[in-house]
């Protein structure tokens, strides 16, 4: 603990940033790669080293984050740090902040206080592996991680507290958090399409803007002229492909299975809780979900070819279900 954050992670990422034609299949796929090695280092190198005491805990950190996951909101950030020419150290520093934070809420949900599930990207959840207490512990640190990381980004200081700020309001009571409490309070009740919107704007949907946000406000050159079109643009995108990755999470909670997905499946409808295959149907859900995939590519339009990582994101998204 303690250490700055290191430009040194050692992929290229100079290629991506330059992109501005479009984005064929094979590139995309490259660059989802070393976006995730990126991140993978970075969280490596942003947690504690085994053996830092006390160990069991920086152990279980380690378990959390590491080696597993899709990376979506890092892909999201770097994403959107390309459309405005971001560096790859800045955009490192706020990616490992979002994963960090995302993967304590993973660790918290999965908790028997809350959605008491035993699987997590595959392999045993935090409390099954480790203890409960251990559990709390792993997420309260990763979250204080998260902003010590962003602390030490390579930007200026304006820079990293507008970053602070936007991960802390995401995160929040009026965010991820906010959102977890109606769905906690929601089993068993039927919520009205809008109440159910509101609630995965919060829980998903907050995330989601606050990784394409923040790599915006990665730009080396913050305040030019435009950026109240590129906000409204990247915002469009952000709350379109949030809610339609949530109501794909949805339709995959009926469709697909846990070697697939990495976590236990049914478990919403066994639950008795609400969601947008049990309000609408699995048809209606798909073609929402493709609805919102085209509104999110259709706020990108003003930025042209800059927005051609983003678009591959969104069809990534809406893919899984199809």
């Amino acid at each position: 603990m303690g250490q700055t954050f290191s430009a040194a992670i050692p992929v290229s990422f100079e290629p991506a940033i330059k992109t501005t034609l479009a984005i064929e299949d094979t590139d995309f796929s490259n660059w989802m790669t070393s976006i995730r090695i990126r991140t993978e280092d970075a969280l490596d190198f942003n947690l504690a080293a085994p053996g830092v005491v006390p160990d069991r805990l920086h152990q279980a950190m380690r378990y959390a984050a590491l080696g597993g996951g899709k990376r979506i909101r890092p892909l999201l950030c770097h994403a959107a740090g390309a459309v405005v020419g971001a560096a790859p150290e800045a955009l490192d520093a706020a990616a490992v902040a979002l994963e960090m934070i995302h993967v304590y809420s993973l660790v918290h949900d999965d908790m028997p206080a809350m959605d008491n599930d035993v699987l997590r990207r595959g392999k045993p959840t935090v409390h099954v592996r480790y203890d409960e207490a251990t559990a709390m512990l792993v997420g309260d640190a990763l979250q204080s991680q998260a902003f010590a990381t962003l602390s030490d980004a390579p930007l200026p200081a304006q820079q990293r507290i507008a970053l602070v700020r936007e991960l802390a309001q995401a995160a929040g009571s009026l965010g991820m958090a906010g959102g977890q409490e109606i769905d906690l309070m929601s089993v068993g009740a039927r919520l009205s399409r809008a109440e159910l919107e509101q609630m995965h704007r919060m829980k998903t949907g907050a995330m989601f803007l606050a990784a394409v946000r923040m790599g915006a406000l990665c730009s080396v050159s913050p305040g030019h002229d435009g950026d109240r079109l590129l906000h409204k643009a990247l915002d469009g995108y952000a709350r379109a492909v949030g809610l339609a990755f949530q109501v794909v999470d949805d339709i995959l909670d009926v469709t697909s299975d846990a070697a697939t997905l990495g976590k236990t499946t049914g478990k919403d409808q066994q639950a008795g809780k609400p969601t947008y295959v049990s309000l609408l149907g699995l048809p209606a859900a798909r073609a929402l979900a493709q609805q919102l995939h085209d509104n999110g590519r259709a706020a990108l339009e003003p930025l042209g070819s800059r927005a051609g990582l983003l678009n591959k994101l969104a069809d990534l998204v809406i893919e899984r279900v199809y």
